[in-house]
């Protein structure tokens, strides 16, 4: 992160955007997060675990001339490696070979993570700078057991800072794996229910 900066959340507040928060009134607000330590730039626990259980996340980058691009990434639960406290990486799955992502970050590493929870309404922001490796003990490493994928490249994200946000507007969602799980769940105890109502008929009778 830039030392020059005064707080970590000056990597997103940039002058025009405190200028903006003033002009609409939650400057002050923000000026009080700030004091108090503002937005995390190391991975906390809590963080590690949220970061772990998805299986999507949105990966944005920009050019030399900063046209921004936005690449979906997924795969199985724990796809996602944090690293250490402040490394986050994961296999690139091959694609449709464009590389527009993998371009880019040889141009500019600024790089950032969107991550969304549909089923606990949870949203994490993550800024920092991203490289690509072809390290194959690396890949190796990152790649999700007995995944029908094929591995081209790692991409390693450095984290600058974070926020979760709060859960207004997010609209919940589940996995089919978790709604088939919850109905395969509710079908046993309804035979279970079937069988004890049956066994307690014959007992009357």
């Amino acid at each position: 992160m830039d030392r020059s900066l005064e707080y970590p959340s000056d990597v997103v507040f940039t002058p025009s955007v405190k200028s903006l928060q003033t002009r609409y009134g939650s400057r002050n607000a923000y000026a009080h997060l700030e004091q108090e330590g503002g937005w995390k730039t190391l991975i906390t626990p809590d963080g590690a675990e949220i970061v772990r259980r998805q299986t999507s996340v949105f990966l944005s980058t920009a050019n030399a001339d900063g046209q921004p691009y936005i690449q979906h990434r997924g795969g199985p639960p724990g796809f996602l490696h944090v690293i250490d406290e402040k490394t986050i990486a994961f296999a690139d799955f091959s694609g449709n070979r464009q590389y527009i992502t993998t371009g880019n970050l040889a141009d500019n590493p600024k790089a950032f993570l969107f991550l969304i929870d549909y089923a606990r309404r949870q949203r994490i922001k993550i800024w920092g700078e991203a490289h690509v490796s072809e390290d194959a003990q690396l890949i190796a490493k990152l790649m999700p057991a007995n995944y029908q994928a094929r591995a081209e490249r790692a991409i390693v994200f450095k984290v600058s800072l974070w926020d979760a946000n709060c859960p207004r507007h997010i609209p919940q969602r589940f996995e089919a794996a978790d709604v088939k799980a919850a109905l395969d769940e509710r079908d046993e105890r309804i035979r279970e229910l079937k069988a004890e109502v049956e066994r307690l008929r014959n007992k009357l009778r």
